[in-house]
């Protein structure tokens, strides 16, 4: 399987040729000299850049899920916690980063952690707003798996709150959903106490 990221970022294409056009274009209204030196390369660069930090909208979660599926009868909860990640903030399109923890229960099917990982990079990879993904990770596992339950927590900063705005370089933002077993207030707690340790 070839890895969309790798063609992403060193394979030219069209797109990528119009979208270094346009910040061609961005860089010259800013105010400085396309035609520098530092920056004759830039536009292309940015392209590149921009088509792996947004690779997440050519692959398939629940496809990434569905290639490492186990029928297995483990009743207990899987957790893979402290996953970086890094996206981007729809809004102002600057950086947002941190970890999610993600835990399910599964229900005659499990999958191969790395696989987590992959599904929390997927969703990353795409103009987000944290509360979204937060939901989206959750839905895809519970769509894909049918658990008995799901939930994800994500902590992030993020770099349109620090570098602009509010400019508040301290704050971390933490969102939260599940499903099934995990609205017990008992399981969440196991969750939440399992992920500080």
């Amino acid at each position: 399987m070839v890895d969309k990221r790798i063609v992403l970022a060193t394979e030219a294409n069209p797109i990528q040729e119009e979208i270094a056009a346009h910040y061609k274009e961005i860089i010259r209204l800013l105010g400085e000299d396309i035609n520098r030196e530092g920056l004759l390369k830039t536009p292309k660069r940015v392209a590149k850049s921009m088509q792996f930090l947004t690779y997440g909208y050519h692959v398939d979660p629940a496809e990434i899920l569905r290639s490492a599926m186990f029928k297995e009868e483990y009743r207990q909860m899987v957790i893979v916690k402290d996953i970086d990640f890094y996206s981007m903030c729809e809004h102002h399109m600057l950086p947002f980063y941190g970890k999610a923890h993600v835990a399910y229960i599964p229900n005659n099917y499990i999958t191969g952690l790395s696989k987590i990982a992959r599904v929390v990079d997927v969703f990353a990879r795409r103009l987000q707003l944290q509360e979204r993904m937060t939901t989206e990770i959750k839905n895809c596992i519970q769509e894909t798996l049918n658990p008995l339950g799901v939930m994800v927590v994500i902590e992030a900063r993020h770099l349109c709150m620090q570098m602009r705005g509010a400019e508040k370089q301290n704050s971390i933002t933490t969102t939260s959903d599940f499903t099934g077993v995990f609205q017990q207030a008992k399981t969440r707690e196991e969750f939440i106490s399992l992920i500080r340790k």
